[in-house]
């Protein structure tokens, strides 16, 4: 499995400067908008989502590119208010953005809350051509490697720098991302422990759970070989799938992990999926960094828990996700990447093709 860069190893600094837009067609005469578009769509299957359910519907258009959610891979038990499944589709979003950006097509957002169409989350509109960015272009070979690792981190420390890449890179999607102190991380572990119990004593939330760790071989679900064999030892304690995996944890301990929080203002629709593109951009940018990233869930999906999350924020926001983050044992092998859906399952081409008919 290829390795993550080390923290500080091809960093790539923000020039501030515009880009300035080249006008032309929609098509160029080796590449079509429509060819684009659906590349972006496919480069956006590797983004992450809860549970790997991967979540989201692309529908190319001739000029835009409609970003839906598939209501049959949302998990009603864990997630009936729809949060977790924005957030996956939201990172989605922006995993789209910047494979556009790197091909050299600027988007215009939308996004979109109508109550007459709930399925549609967003579009990609106003596309113009505009040179390739350097930096996107390696945003996109950080997809081709990011992965969720639940393994222990090692004892060697995240640099504070690199945590304030990753800060910032949450920052300018819209979201932010608090780095909890000790006793805030102590808080977190208690509540999470305690979101496990009441989440394994919900018959339907373990059946949710028992079905999407199940899928071998559907390109969704997440299996054997990314869960762990054994709990490993951690301040924090991780979701209890209920059965075991093949990933062998080793005697490590999490010590040197930091804990992050990401929040926002608001708790509706729209914020969720600002969120998971802000979840995106700081993944991507760990992954980048050389840091291991893993999203905690179960504590945000009890009422109760994420009370006490929004009262470690002081109640000055709404809290979407806690991220774990630390440098991966070097040791031992990593875990391979969960699977994905073929691309004709979640990339609808059809209103192009119907056109070229």
């Amino acid at each position: 499995m290829e390795r993550q860069p080390r923290p500080g190893h091809r960093r790539v600094g923000h020039d501030g400067k515009r880009r300035k837009v080249v006008p032309m067609s929609h098509e160029t005469p080796d590449r079509p908008l429509t060819t684009a578009l659906a590349e972006a769509a496919a480069t956006a299957g590797r983004a992450p989502s809860v549970h790997n359910t991967q979540p989201w519907r692309w529908r190319v258009l001739p000029d835009a590119l409609e970003l839906r959610v598939v209501r049959d891979r949302q998990l009603t038990a864990a997630d009936p208010e729809g949060r977790l499944v924005a957030l996956s589709c939201g990172a989605a979003l922006h995993h789209a953005r910047v494979a556009l950006a790197a091909e050299g097509w600027a988007a215009v957002v939308e996004r979109v809350d109508d109550p007459s169409d709930p399925e549609l989350l967003a579009r990609l509109t106003g596309l113009q051509r505009v040179k390739a960015d350097p930096e996107a272009m390696r945003t996109v070979q950080c997809m081709q490697v990011r992965h969720t690792d639940r393994r222990p981190v090692s004892d060697e420390p995240v640099p504070v720098a690199t945590i304030d890449d990753i800060t910032k890179a949450a920052a300018d999607e819209g979201a932010r991302l608090h780095v909890l102190n000790p006793d805030q991380v102590m808080e977190l572990a208690a509540a999470a422990g305690h979101a496990d119990t009441v989440e394994a004593k919900d018959s339907q939330l373990r059946e949710e759970l028992d079905y999407w760790t199940s899928r071998t071989g559907t390109g969704t679900g997440l299996p054997p070989e990314v869960l762990p064999e054994q709990p490993p030892q951690t301040t924090v304690p991780g979701r209890d799938f209920g059965r075991s995996g093949t990933l062998p944890v080793g005697p490590g301990h999490d010590r040197a992990a930091v804990y992050g929080l990401l929040y926002g203002d608001e708790d509706e629709r729209n914020s969720w999926l600002r969120a998971g593109e802000a979840l995106s951009a700081a993944w991507l940018t760990a992954t980048r960094l050389g840091v291991s990233m893993v999203p905690l869930s179960g504590v945000v999906e009890v009422e109760g828990t994420r009370q006490t999350l929004r009262r470690v924020l002081a109640g000055l926001g709404y809290p979407y996700l806690v991220l774990r983050m630390g440098i991966a044992d070097p040791a031992h092998a990593g875990p391979p990447h969960t699977p994905r859906l073929p691309t004709e399952q979640v990339v609808d081409t059809s209103a192009v093709r119907a056109g070229e008919a």
